[in-house]
């Protein structure tokens, strides 16, 4: 686990290190760097590491006798029966990550291949060959070898005799990856945004048809991000990358090697299926304790994640590690989150942190938390001081985040219709949405041309599918465990989006996972086979953040909420949206504070009140 960073075209190690500088949080155990054809600035590789497994071995890059280099942000669960099926490799390493190099070597490399120097054209923001989107294009022979990897992942795989370079991301989009084109046609890439400032050309600017979106469906859809020119790669998806004859990186292959497909089915028994469907949870688990570091568990008392502390002594006593202990922050000590918290590790015999958060602590650490999270949320901060007293005892933490998305367990599920009535008229607040034909397609920013809710979430399946594809659970819930767990150099593990786990619960019959009253009945048939508390069991989804601190959320958007009208007035076309969620007033001018005023310098200081103060001509970032 780590933060990656580098560069194709223009590679100069110099930049990719400064660039994995900017990622220290991510990797406060060490750094690496490789520059590939020193001189000639072909690529250059970086990493800031977070040591998880083999503490001693496995620094990055790691290179391999195939002329070929990594850098990976992520775990490989199934490491070791890789290794026990590619024996003949030459292994540097007792690790997880130098499985990618060892199935690379042998499925998808030729050692007599020959470097060619593609033609290029440009299709919106990037230069691609004729044929990278089409089958039989180089990122298809990449996707056997991929596929036989289970785990979490974002990397960078460096060919030096194909010169070709692979970026790849897991198939849930549980670890970022995201780049950029430069004006001189280089090719940045790295776990977070807030790299690419290590490149002396980077500019940030505010994507508007990403923010109008965002805004209107409450996450970014597809592979934007909130940044102008800034993608993600895609969600279980892998890229190839090489130069033209002109020194720019140019794409010459995308291939989805993954796709989770929700297809519920007609019946559903619990006095068969329960066990099965705990069983694969409990299997995702183990495959999470994989660490040479302590484990611990966050536990709001909700019943996703009491699911996982029922089954942390079960789990430990499989695989032979130690029991997790607990930790849960509230915003006092009659908070029903906490006091449920309490009563399961009680049961459970689990060891329990507890931290009451201050009414100061919204004020002091908003600006770091839109900073860390790279996005305009405010309401869900009790994340940054959670991780941080984590941090303090444990390298790895596990969480419930997932269960909503694949069990259907929010309850604006309930009434879709009237939810993507909401979608729209926030949308109509905003005016029409234009997105460019050549923003859209394989690679590209947009899946498609279409933002209507009512295309969208047409019924409970599709709804399911579309925030598992194209919002919800990527790229919101998962970038707010990623982000703020990895500001404290601090691992978050979802046991619920283990394969064993998806692969039991998208079957499931829509009426086991919502009624008119309730919400993943299958899963609570499943958890009464745990020694959980009945009434842990039966107890309602309640909204994360307003659960965990809900008078420190409302006083402070009470309070900036005059202002946060005002300040909407500078958005242009956003205003009108922004009048009708002041949260999310207040979250974009932190937000334009964090980001689009002299971020070059890192972070910046100060209070809340003057970083809202001082911020950039809004009108000037628009590009």
């Amino acid at each position: 686990m780590c933060g990656i960073s580098g560069l194709l075209g223009n590679g100069d190690s110099s930049i990719a290190n400064a660039m994995a500088a900017r990622l220290a949080h991510r990797g406060p155990d060490g750094s690496g760097k490789f520059d590939a054809d020193a001189g000639t600035g072909s690529v250059a590789l970086a990493q800031a590491r977070l040591s998880i497994v083999d503490l001693n071995g496995s620094w990055q890059p790691i290179q391999s006798e195939h002329n070929c280099v990594l850098i990976q942000n992520g775990e490989i669960y199934n490491h070791k029966i890789i290794r026990n099926n590619n024996s003949n490799y030459p292994w540097n390493t007792s690790g997880d990550a130098e499985t990618i190099l060892a199935l690379h070597k042998r499925n998808g490399w030729a050692s007599n291949i020959t470097s060619t120097i593609p033609e290029s054209i440009q299709i919106g923001g990037l230069r691609c060959t004729r044929g990278s989107t089409l089958p039989g294009n180089p990122a298809e022979k990449h996707v056997g070898w991929v596929s036989q990897l289970d785990g979490v992942w974002g990397f960078a795989l460096w060919d030096g005799s194909a010169k070709e370079l692979i970026l790849c991301r897991d198939a849930m989009g549980v670890k970022p990856l995201v780049r950029t084109i430069l004006a001189d046609g280089t090719l940045l890439f790295g776990s977070e945004v807030k790299c690419f400032w290590g490149h002396p050309e980077f500019r940030a600017a505010p994507d508007i048809t990403a923010l109008h979106v965002r805004l209107a469906y409450e996450y970014p859809l597809d592979r934007t991000t909130l940044f102008a020119n800034v993608s993600s790669v895609g969600t279980g998806t892998i890229e190839t990358w090489s130069l033209d004859k002109d020194g720019k990186a140019v794409l010459t292959g995308v291939a989805q090697y993954s796709q989770d497909i929700v297809s519920p089915g007609n019946s559903w028994n619990p006095a068969t299926g329960a066990q099965p469907l705990l069983d694969s949870l409990c299997n995702s688990l183990e495959d999470r304790l994989m660490a040479d570091v302590p484990v611990g568990i966050v536990l709001s008392g909700g019943l996703d994640s009491s699911l996982v502390a029922a089954l942390a002594h079960r789990a430990a006593d499989s695989t032979g590690n130690p029991v997790p202990e607990c930790w849960t922050v509230a915003g006092s000590e009659e908070n029903p989150d906490l006091l449920a918290s309490k009563e399961v590790t009680a049961h459970h015999e689990l060891v329990h942190h507890t931290k009451i958060l201050d009414e100061e602590d919204f004020w002091k650490r908003l600006p770091s938390f839109v900073w860390g999270g790279e996005d305009l949320d405010i309401t869900v901060l009790f994340w940054q001081p959670l991780f941080e007293e984590m941090s303090k005892k444990v390298r790895v933490g596990l969480c419930g985040q997932g269960a909503d998305e694949i069990h259907a367990g929010y309850p604006r599920f309930r009434n879709i219709s009237a939810h993507a009535d909401l979608i729209q008229k926030r949308m109509d607040l905003g005016g029409q949405v234009s997105i460019d034909s050549t923003s859209v397609g394989m690679a590209q920013p947009w899946v498609d041309g279409i933002v209507n809710p009512k295309t969208h979430l047409r019924d409970l399946t599709s709804t399911l599918q579309f925030e598992m594809d194209r919002g919800q659970l990527a790229n919101f819930q998962l970038r707010l465990g990623d982000r703020h767990s990895m500001a404290y150099g601090l691992e978050v593990r979802v046991p619920f989006l283990g394969s064993a786990h998806r692969k039991a619960s998208h079957g499931l019959p829509l009426n086991w996972r919502l009624s008119e009253d309730n919400e993943k009945m299958a899963l609570r048939e499943a958890a009464k086979l745990t020694n959980l508390p009945i009434n842990i069991i039966q107890r309602p989804k309640i909204p994360a953040g307003t659960a965990t601190a809900p008078s420190q959320i409302s006083n402070l958007i009470n309070e900036l909420k005059p202002r946060a009208i005002e300040w909407a007035s500078d958005y242009g076309n956003l205003a009108p949206m922004l009048r009708d969620q002041p949260d999310m007033a207040i979250g974009l001018r932190i937000f334009h504070a964090m980001h689009f005023t002299d971020s070059k310098n890192g972070m910046r200081s100060g209070s809340l009140l003057d970083v809202l103060d001082d911020v950039s001509n809004w009108g000037e970032l628009i590009v």
